[in-house]
């Protein structure tokens, strides 16, 4: 595909795009500007002041992936635009950081959205989280001499596969690239193969990995979790569609054997949240949701996580973290955060996108993988009424991800040496 017909159909689809936009919007609120931003109209950066490095995270996961990373950055005095792509992952920065970056939508990759966010925020440095490529906005800084550099790169096999698809549009785009930082070796071959210069490819590890237990929520969790009792406590987190049936079916089966367990369930996008706790009313089971400040009683079997940035508080509280998006062919959801908590994890079989991970937490026994509602049931019983399993398994999994920490000062060191 050339670079014209792809602007041609960004173009001609440009009105569906805008109008899926709003749908998954729906019920959010949505911050002022926001599509404006999306046309490049922001606010310009002050005439004088110094030039931000951005960082573009698409939505919550890869916005977690670079807290440790923002951190760093912000510590070493550096002035930050952070760019979301969801309003999801907006939320997410809002409540991390606040007023202490900038922060914005990502602009549409149409060559006149692009320039316009470029003339306006004039960055010094781009940095693009995991596989987030666009190829009119790689374009527009290699001709501005913007710096951009991919970090905590990943690239697995079926996405490779549909990047070379795209034949010469991938190469240029990566040849746009300043560096790669990639998470492990698998990812920069798949680079390389894909046509990355290997003299900009380098391995430095998964910034998750560097990302620091949330000790206020852990507290605030501890608080919470006396009011539930004694009651054992399991969560099912960022969930998709079609997964939620299959949990609820495991914990009715789990409910048989302990019947005064507890499931934390957390649906992934906000848009999905009025309608799974409708799920969980017609499965009969009482709910408390979070949202409307409701605590679990005695006779609440499900505990509904409908709120936005409180994953670290909602895993906190939990004995066994169940990690969704793998019950559905999405690819799966980042398993370091309940690991560092020193939770056994669990999840469905598509990996995908974290197949290093989950192999790695698989052979060291922190994490088990169950294919349906009967098989995650029987898992859940062996552990939920086992604390001594349960914490030899958990502290195998907080143990890995401790020994893979290092990622963030080796990305640091490459984002300000570039420009």
């Amino acid at each position: 595909m050339s670079r014209l017909l792809y602007t041609a159909l960004w173009y001609l689809l440009l009105p569906v795009i805008a109008l899926r936009q709003a749908w998954r919007g729906r019920g959010q609120a949505v911050p002022a500007g926001s599509f404006a931003a999306r046309l490049g109209f922001v606010p310009p950066t002050p005439p004088g002041a110094p030039s931000p490095t951005w960082i573009h995270c698409v939505s919550v996961g890869e916005t977690v992936a670079a807290e440790p990373l923002i951190d760093a950055l912000l510590a070493a005095g550096e002035p930050l635009l952070v760019t979301s792509t969801t309003f999801t992952g907006a939320a997410r920065v809002r409540a991390r950081y606040g007023s202490r970056v900038r922060h914005c939508f990502m602009p549409w990759d149409t060559p006149g959205a692009v320039a316009r966010f470029l003339a306006r925020v004039r960055p010094a440095r781009l940095v693009i989280l995991e596989t987030e490529l666009w190829p009119n906005l790689l374009q527009a800084c290699a001709r501005r001499r913007i710096p951009v550099l991919l970090v905590n790169a990943r690239l697995s096999a079926r996405s490779a596969r549909g990047y070379a698809r795209t034949g010469a549009l991938a190469r240029d785009m990566l040849r746009c690239l300043v560096a790669i930082s990639a998470q492990a070796e698998a990812d920069a071959e798949r680079f390389r193969a894909l046509g990355a210069p290997a003299g900009r490819v380098q391995v430095n590890g998964n910034l998750k990995f560097d990302v620091a237990v949330d000790e206020q929520a852990r507290d605030k969790a501890r608080v919470l979790r006396a009011g539930f009792g004694a009651r054992p406590v399991w969560i099912a987190a960022s969930t998709h569609a079609g997964e939620d049936e299959v949990l609820l079916a495991a914990h009715r089966d789990l409910l048989a054997s302990l019947p005064d367990a507890l499931l934390v369930l957390v649906p992934r996008h906000p848009e999905r949240f009025d309608d799974v706790a409708a799920l969980v009313a017609r499965s009969g089971f009482p709910c408390a949701r979070r949202s409307r400040g409701e605590l679990p009683a005695a006779a609440t079997a499900v505990y509904l996580g409908d709120t936005m940035g409180e994953m670290p508080l909602l895993y906190a509280l939990a004995d066994v973290a169940f990690v969704g998006g793998s019950l559905v062919p999405v690819g799966g959801h980042n398993f370091v955060e309940p690991a560092a908590l020193g939770l056994p994890l669990l999840s469905g079989p598509h990996l995908f996108n974290f197949q290093q991970i989950a192999d790695d937490l698989r052979h060291a026994g922190a994490l088990d993988i169950a294919t349906d509602a009967a098989a995650l049931a029987v898992k859940l019983v062996i552990l939920l009424g086992n604390p001594q399993q349960r914490a030899v398994v958990g502290t195998r999994g907080r143990d890995y991800v401790a020994a893979n920490r290092g990622a963030c000062a080796r990305t640091q060191a490459l984002v300000l040496g570039a420009g």
